[in-house]
């Protein structure tokens, strides 16, 4: 009888996590900045069809950087969530911490039980009625949740864009700005890499209700 390969599971965590980290590298990083009236999600988008940046509810926004198809079964799946908690109780019992958390639960244990991980990151917002009441979570692809303030990124160079853009946020700054602070972060990260295009939406509280909307390439320009 042949013995079964023996891998130690410190070392086979090791190696999904670096199979992970490599996949989402590769992708084109995400921030998202607070403003005077919402939460910007800006990021370079080589394609004009696979949108990253997407609504989830009424007031929430989903982002995703790595393998289009594994981020793009999650964020429908959001929807569905939200959906049925929306209609089964109420709107207001839809909120981006349980979401977030759903999404920890999915990716922790494709992490530890699938053969292969999800390289995808995943960035939830919601906007409240006060600019004290915004929430931006991360999760990484092996289920760690994080609960970020003003600023946040997704990606291979998340740190540094944090970092650069916690140095520069102004305090209920415009959208322009907020834009034009997020797009030179990002540029300097990349270094002389031309950028392959625009994708942009804000959470903006002044619309209603329905806070989400892309922006035009006028705008992004």
């Amino acid at each position: 009888m042949t013995m079964p390969y023996y891998v130690p599971p410190e070392q086979l965590m090791k190696d999904r996590a670096e199979y992970a980290r490599k996949g989402i590298a590769r992708g084109k990083s995400i921030v998202a900045v607070e403003y005077a009236d919402g939460i910007l999600l800006v990021g370079e988008n080589p394609s004009g069809t696979l949108q990253k940046i997407s609504e989830i509810y009424d007031r929430i926004a989903f982002a995703a950087v790595g393998k289009y198809n594994e981020f793009e079964q999650l964020r429908v799946g959001g929807i569905r969530r939200a959906d049925i908690t929306g209609y089964t109780y109420s709107r207001d019992d839809v909120n981006a911490k349980s979401l977030a958390s759903a999404y920890a639960q999915t990716l922790g244990h494709v992490f530890t039980q699938e053969i292969k991980p999800y390289e995808v990151e995943i960035m939830v917002a919601e906007i409240g009625p006060e600019p004290s009441d915004n929430r931006i979570f991360k999760v990484t692809y092996d289920g760690t949740l994080y609960d970020h303030d003003r600023v946040a990124a997704i990606g291979g160079e998340d740190e540094r864009l944090v970092a650069l853009l916690d140095a520069s946020y102004t305090e209920g700054g415009s959208l322009q700005d907020a834009l034009g602070r997020a797009k030179q972060a990002l540029v300097d990260v990349a270094g002389d890499q031309p950028t392959a295009g625009w994708e942009g939406a804000v959470l903006d509280r002044t619309q209603g209700r329905r806070t989400f909307r892309r922006l035009t390439d006028d705008e992004l320009g």
